[in-house]
């Protein structure tokens, strides 16, 4: 599976993980991140953006998003202190950041770039697949992603050899051998038989990511003119692992519990930024400092989307909307 899954993020190397925040944990810890360092990322995405930072002992430093829910790059450069030691640009519903000027950013900067593609396998930007696009990339298995597994896992992706070497070391106790252990290392790895499962599945991913795109493109075209629809971008080739929509936040509610009464579930990915959850008090944020992440999370609606959808229950969600 390791060998099939960096063939199809297109990188030199792939490590089977117990989970996608191992992967971004650990790819901390092996570029050697830790108290005193800085890390950038964005406040509007799921807690684990946030927790591996602080788990590795640097301080997470919040950059807000943009329309398209990714960091926003204009605001990226103003972040950056003597102290910044990478940028995890979040792939968020799976659509890609723009990695060209953070990439560039990171370059000027000598700053590590972290891909967190958790929710963006088989997603490209530019032509080229996320994951391979920084230093390094996290991935999850969660049984609620595009390719999923029954249980947790995840996997990490690079094309630096040591930093794959180090990775491979800190998943397995440290261990140099079975009884040499060459440095203070964690237990985390994806087991033989969801390593199958995941193999079995990634060949019919492709397929699947259509679906998604599919399904997508009919909600956009249903919805346009009623509602907030993402809008794809010429660079990106999104795999729309979430489909977020955005309403008025005076009738969100309202509309959520209307689409209930339908059959419908929605949901919102998240509805408290990461700034202002009580475990990010010490970072000394408040309400406020990141208008647009705040601003969304009281306007954003995920409708269900998954390959199997079909048109018939497309059109029952876009007619009760």
């Amino acid at each position: 599976f390791e060998n099939e899954i960096a063939q199809y993020c297109e990188t030199d190397y792939a490590l089977g993980l117990a989970n996608g925040s191992d992967a971004l944990f650990l790819a901390l810890k092996a570029m050697d991140i830790g108290y005193g360092d800085e890390v950038i990322t964005c406040p509007n995405s799921f807690i684990a953006s946030a927790w591996v930072i602080e788990a590795a002992k640097a301080k997470t430093v919040f950059v807000d998003c943009d329309d398209d829910f990714n960091i926003d790059v204009n605001k990226l450069e103003e972040a950056i202190t003597e102290k910044t030691r990478a940028i995890i640009p979040i792939h968020l519903t799976g659509r890609p950041a723009r990695m060209d000027q953070i990439n560039a950013l990171a370059r000027k900067h000598n700053l590590f770039v972290l891909e967190d593609s958790a929710q963006a396998i088989g997603a490209r930007y530019k032509g080229k697949r996320v994951g391979g696009l920084g230093d390094a990339a996290g991935y999850s298995l969660h049984p609620l992603k595009n390719l999923g597994i029954i249980g947790d896992g995840g996997f990490f992706t690079t094309n630096d050899k040591f930093l794959y070497e180090k990775v491979k070391k800190l998943r397995n106790h440290g261990l140099k051998n079975r009884d040499e252990c060459e440095m203070w290392g964690f237990n985390s790895r994806l087991d033989s038989l969801q390593a199958r499962l995941a193999s079995i599945k990634l060949k019919h991913l492709n397929s699947w990511n259509t679906r998604f795109r599919e399904i997508a493109s009919t909600y956009r075209k249903g919805l346009n003119a009623i509602v907030i629809t993402p809008q794809d971008s010429a660079d990106e080739e999104s795999v729309y692992h979430n489909f977020v929509i955005r309403v008025n936040k005076e009738i969100r509610d309202d509309l959520m519990q209307y689409l209930l009464t339908r059959g419908v579930e929605t949901k919102v990915h998240y509805p408290i930024p990461i700034h202002l959850q009580e475990c990010a008090s010490n970072l000394k944020y408040k309400k406020g400092d990141f208008p647009n992440a705040e601003n969304f999370a009281l306007e954003m609606i995920s409708l269900p989307i998954y390959p199997e959808l079909n048109e018939s229950e497309l059109n029952h969600v876009i007619g009760s909307i």
